[in-house]
């Protein structure tokens, strides 16, 4: 991904309650798209390792 421009995720359709994801002076960006004025920033590393124990449940026992 290479793109200032906020981008969200396929699955989320129309639905505004998702997180949006952009890319913006070599970090990645992280928002809410229904209360945009709170920006994450991180390293595309960071947000790599993110990605990769979200995919694997590593976050999972925190939506109970």
């Amino acid at each position: 991904m290479n793109s200032s421009v906020w981008q969200k995720s396929s699955y989320s359709s129309s639905n505004d309650e998702c997180v949006e994801v952009r890319t913006l002076g070599g970090a990645i960006e992280l928002r809410e798209s229904d209360d945009g004025d709170i920006v994450v920033r991180t390293t595309p590393t960071r947000f790599a390792n993110l990605l990769r124990a979200t995919k694997t449940g590593e976050f999972d026992h925190h939506a109970n």
